[in-house]
């Protein structure tokens, strides 16, 4: 019989948050600039060349979390370095936009995405709130290019795609740009104090999760039209697409979970009134999640269900493990419903027992339905183990304070 550490310990799961750490730091930093993306298991870099937004934002994130909570003067080097890069490489000239991906430095892909632009507004306020005050402009700034670029004021969401030079403007809608960039909004608002931040992530999760899921059978799909209807066939044939899968997904109701009990947290004395459908929203996705998507037999909970919320893709993927067990801790103190404590170990034991690599630390990123390995590549680009430290450090904040975001 496993013998498990006390996952409600913040010694336990901050002392994994430091293993996690030491597979990146310092083998990630790249002394020509920037970080390297793509890690094997054993921490080998199998491409030195290419960097990702999404990787070089979450790096912001995490050396700026872990200097927050370690005071490691090597994290905030290393913040300082992920920070100069993502402002230097990614950030266009005339600072109209991010590049996507970058090749040896020069520009692969310069699609403009409020997914990725999003994740510069997170990396922006936690660079802030780790000490960094020049990136306190930047946070506006940000926020500009997201509502003049991106913000459809009819819809009270943000559109997702734009060519290179925003010419043209993608009819594709998703809710996943809009999920994380109520994330970042919470951020900007607790790393500066400004109330617009706090009232767009409000809007943005209000017509996400209340009005948009009244579309869809009252849960959150993930792909809709110019007109925010429903497309219930985009990517059918690509459910496995890393950024846009097909199908309702798990991970992103219990994320959602998470950021409505913070955002809760955040608007009670900011925002006068509206706040009682917060929580109740977030225990609704938690539940559908966890009752829809736990595999009884394996253990986890898998990546997609079909429209009727039967399970169309089986594998495990670490995110969605990590994600919910941070929203059924937050369920758990805002509630006081020990039931959300024991979804709360069962995900952190079948983590522990078959995501996270104790001997060269971070978390496999995929899993077939049985649990076993479907490569070799623990970190391809957009991973970087910002979902796992994160759920730590969220996690940690409920244990230590009873804080609920």
């Amino acid at each position: 019989m496993t013998i498990f550490p006390n996952f409600r310990s913040p010694d336990v799961l901050l002392d994994h948050a430091r293993h996690t750490m030491r597979f990146y730091h310092p083998r990630a930093i790249d002394p020509a600039g920037g970080l390297f993306h793509y890690f094997k298991d054993d921490g080998t870099v199998y491409d030195r060349q290419h960097r990702h937004l999404v990787s070089s934002t979450r790096f912001v994130f995490t050396y700026a979390m872990a200097y927050r909570q370690f005071q490691d003067p090597a994290y905030l080097d290393g913040l300082k370095h992920a920070l100069r890069f993502l402002r230097e490489a990614h950030r266009t000239p005339d600072g109209s936009g991010y590049a996507w991906m970058l090749d040896g430095g020069k520009v692969e892909d310069g699609t403009q995405h409020a997914y990725g632009q999003a994740f510069v507004l997170l990396a922006y306020s936690h660079a802030t709130m780790a000490g960094l005050d020049e990136a306190r402009a930047w946070i506006g700034e940000t926020f500009d290019l997201m509502e003049a670029r991106f913000w459809d004021a009819a819809a009270g969401l943000y559109a997702d795609e734009a060519s290179q030079d925003w010419s043209v403007l993608s009819t594709y809608r998703g809710q996943n740009a809009n999920m994380h960039a109520v994330e970042a909004l919470l951020a900007a608002f607790s790393a500066t104090g400004e109330r617009r931040y706090l009232e767009r992530a409000y809007l943005v999760a209000y017509n996400i999760t209340q009005r948009q899921s009244a579309r869809c059978g009252g849960l959150i799909w993930e792909h809709y039209d110019a007109d925010w209807q429903p497309d219930w066939s985009f990517n059918i044939d690509d459910p496995e697409n890393l950024f846009r899968p097909w199908g309702y997904q798990p991970g992103h109701f219990t994320e959602w979970a998470k950021l409505l009990v913070q955002l809760e947290a955040r608007a009670k004395g900011v925002l006068s009134e509206g706040l009682d459908w917060l929580v109740p929203s977030a225990e609704c996705l938690f539940k559908v999640a966890l009752e829809k998507g736990w595999d009884v037999r394996n253990g986890g909970l898998c990546y997609s269900l079909a429209p009727d919320l039967t399970a169309c893709d089986a594998h495990k993927y670490f995110w969605v493990q990590a994600e919910s067990a941070a929203a059924a801790a937050m369920l758990a103190a805002r509630t006081g419903n020990a039931q959300y404590w024991v979804w709360y170990g069962r995900l952190w034991a079948y983590s522990w027992s078959h995501f996270i690599d104790h001997e060269h630390g971070a978390w496999y990123r995929i899993l077939d339905r049985e649990n076993r390995k479907l490569s070799d590549e623990k970190s391809p680009a957009g991973k970087v183990d910002y979902h796992t430290m994160g759920a730590v450090y969220d996690i940690v904040a409920v244990l230590k304070g009873g804080e609920h975001g």
